[in-house]
């Protein structure tokens, strides 16, 4: 009962890691009023910092949980994040508030590399398989969450109130976890030699540290874009309807097919299946383009695919890296690549879009799936060489 609850705490300390994006996305029109003086980039530059910080210092993170142990990584983290989200419910000068931003960045990436670790610290080899599943829908049901309750709480109590109850939120994950998590071994410290970069350089040169990591790039590059932009270019009347099921068939299928699949593959093999199930996905949604009920099947399709991907990619670091240390070394890999792929995929589909409109779309969801099959197959390989 106590993992379980371990398990539910951390997934709950996640919603409010993505919460720190999402709650930025929701009140983008008020914080564009507040501080007209940067409106546009500037805010835009607000929402994307999060994400920056991730993509510089992801694998570093890891190196430091795993040193300094994953719970007091994450007790510190959560004390930060609900200090920086009290500090903005005052909306502060630009300055101050992209400093505490900043500041949630580093919240955020703390958070996303311990949840994974922690949680497969926990959980019998039985039951890894549906935790990391779980832990790995952190971010769709936030912004689903957010979407449906957040408009609600703005228009009664005002903007401010949101950022209120985000700190709330991680102030009541910090004391169940806490309650909930075991003290860190005295040893926690990584075995890796050398100083900061070739600690980095021997976590990518991994077919355990990194294969996780490099196969979620492939992913995070899709997934993301696909569902920034896609509701928009798809047959007039659907897009709505496809911007709305496409994240809710990721996690429902993610956490019920996907973990059953667990039970008969490895991981890293179901990631495979997945990116292939897009691949053929994307030539349906090819085929089908302009006709309406057909197009929208097939995107659903393809995110479902994804939520496979998503959450085998989890279930992949906790199975092939038996050690917490090297979890959170991994996680860290995966927080910084997975970062890499939300910040350049949408840029880089939205410049396709124009230039060679459906068939650029199926290429790029094609190259990306086959790519992050053939990463997989190599790091495969090259355990196998090395075991």
């Amino acid at each position: 009962m106590r993992a379980m609850l371990t398990v539910l705490a951390l997934w709950a300390a996640g919603l409010g890691a993505a919460a720190q994006f999402g709650k930025i996305s929701v009140l983008y029109e008020a914080l564009g009023t507040a501080y007209a003086a940067h409106a546009g980039v500037g805010i835009g530059l607000m929402v994307s910092v999060v994400g920056m910080v991730g993509l510089i210092f992801g694998t570093t993170a890891g190196l430091l949980v795993a040193r300094i142990g994953p719970r007091r990584a994450v007790l510190a983290a959560l004390a930060l994040g609900a200090a920086v989200s009290l500090v903005q419910a005052s909306f502060p000068a630009y300055p101050l508030m992209m400093l505490t931003r900043v500041l949630e960045g580093v919240s955020h990436l703390t958070i996303v590399v311990v949840g994974p670790t922690a949680i497969a610290g926990v959980t019998s080899a039985r039951h890894q398989g549906l935790a990391m599943t779980l832990w790995s829908s952190f971010f769709g049901v936030t912004y689903a969450a957010l979407a449906y309750f957040a408009p609600g709480l703005i228009a009664a109590a005002g903007p401010s109130a949101l950022f209120l109850a985000h700190g709330g939120w991680m102030l009541g994950c910090l004391g169940l976890l806490w309650l909930l998590m075991s003290a860190d071994p005295a040893h926690s410290v990584p075995r890796g030699q050398g100083n900061l970069l070739a600690q980095h350089l021997a976590i990518y040169a991994s077919p355990y540290l990194a294969a996780p990591a490099m196969g979620f790039v492939c992913y995070t590059v899709t997934y993301v874009a696909v569902l920034t932009l896609l509701p928009a270019v798809v047959t007039p009347g659907w897009g709505g309807f496809v911007g709305v099921a496409m994240p809710l068939v990721s996690i429902v299928v993610s956490l019920t097919f996907g973990v059953w699949l667990l039970s008969w593959l490895k991981a890293y093999r179901l990631v495979q299946l997945g990116f292939a199930a897009a691949i053929l996905a994307s030539l349906g949604l090819w085929a089908a383009w302009g006709q309406g009920a057909a197009e929208a099947g097939f995107a659903l399709c393809l995110a479902a695919a994804l939520g496979v991907v998503q959450g085998a990619s989890f279930a992949s670091l906790a199975q092939l890296n038996p050690s917490a240390e090297d979890r959170a070394r991994g996680a860290g890999a995966i927080a910084q690549l997975g970062n890499l792929g939300t910040t350049t995929g949408t840029p880089l589909l939205a410049w396709i879009l124009p230039q060679a409109g459906v068939s650029g779309l199926a290429a790029f969801l094609i190259g990306f799936s086959a790519l992050g099959i053939a990463i997989h197959a190599l790091q495969a390989c090259r355990r196998r060489f090395s075991g």
